[in-house]
Parts: structure tokens; C-alpha cells; sequence
């Protein structure tokens, strides 16, 4: 999984790298692996140019953290100086690093699945974060066609009953 991709020329230049590496390790090694490549999508830009990136990359894994961050343009750290006083003043409803924005971040997401998908119908595409572990978040993951959720440890039996409700109420 490649990080913070914003370009198809930077995802298939390091692309080659980890093909050329695991090829010299399986000649070395005198075995076969499959493997997938994909990316991590956490840049804006990289949701608006999903259908080039999917033109080289296997998978995407939403790392929804640094997309909200790259979204919203603050920081995690910053926002806590300022969140409490937004909600109070009713700007924000929720936590946008705890509960995924379905409004801003999800149109992102939305788009760069139809994208995705669009060039490489059968691309693997999951959420990766601790949203992943947020019931109304792996609802709207599932709804947008995400099919795997990688969170934190403790956040993983929430994950998988979220997801399990959701699949059985958005048959």
C-alpha cells in the first residue's frame, strides 16, 4: 500500500520499485507470492483523479484521518484549540476525526469510488482509519461500495458489527 499518492506517475514510479523488489526477493527466495498493489487515498486531489490512478493501482484504502485533515485544512492537534466552541455553537454536529463527514469527505470518497470503478470495475476499496471503527461511518463506506475496514484493534468488534447491520439493512 502506497501512501499519500496525489499523482498516477508518482504511484507507478514507486509501483515499479515494489515490483522490482518483490521479484528479485521471489527469484532470491526461489518462490512465488501474489500480491496486489494499491494506495492509500488521503489526498483531495488524488479522489478527483481516481479513474488515472486506477489505471495502475489494484486497490484503494481510504486513510479518511489524513483526508479529512487535507479536506478540511486543519490539523487534528489545531482543531482541538477550537472544535469544543464549534460545537457548542452548533457548526459542527460531530467529531470530523472520529465520524467520518459524509457531506465533504464522502463526496470525495463517493466520487473517487465511481472513478475507481469506472477504470478498473473490479478494484478492492476499503476505508483505513479510525473511522473505520465508527457504526455510522462503515454504514456510509458500505452504501458507497467499500467492501473491507482496517481500524485500530479496539475499535474492531464495533467495526464488524457496523458493518454486519449494514449489510443486513442496505441489502
Amino acid at each position: 500500500m502506497i501512501p499519500l499518492v496525489c499523482e498516477v506517475k508518482e504511484f507507478e514510479f514507486i509501483k515499479n520499485i515494489v515490483d522490482t523488489t518483490a521479484k528479485q526477493v521471489m527469484e532470491e527466495k526461489q518462490t512465488k507470492i501474489e500480491y496486489l498493489v494499491g494506495t492509500m487515498i488521503e489526498i483531495p486531489r488524488a479522489c478527483l483523479t481516481a479513474d488515472e490512478i486506477a489505471k495502475k493501482a489494484e486497490f484503494f484504502s481510504f486513510g479518511t484521518n489524513d483526508l479529512s485533515q487535507m479536506t478540511f485544512g486543519f490539523s487534528r492537534d489545531d482543531a482541538t484549540k477550537f472544535l469544543g466552541e464549534y460545537y457548542s455553537k452548533k457548526i459542527f454536529e460531530s467529531d470530523p476525526f472520529a465520524r467520518l463527514d459524509q457531506i465533504g469527505v464522502g463526496k470525495l470518497m463517493k466520487l473517487a469510488v465511481e472513478l475507481g470503478q469506472k477504470t478498473r470495475p473490479n478494484i478492492k476499496l476499503g476505508i483505513c482509519g479510525e473511522h473505520g471503527g465508527d457504526p455510522s461511518s462503515v454504514e456510509f463506506c458500505h452504501k458507497i461500495g467499500l467492501n473491507y475496514v482496517s481500524c485500530s484493534p479496539y475499535r474492531v468488534p464495533i467495526a464488524r458489527l457496523a458493518a454486519a447491520q449494514s449489510a443486513i439493512k442496505n441489502k
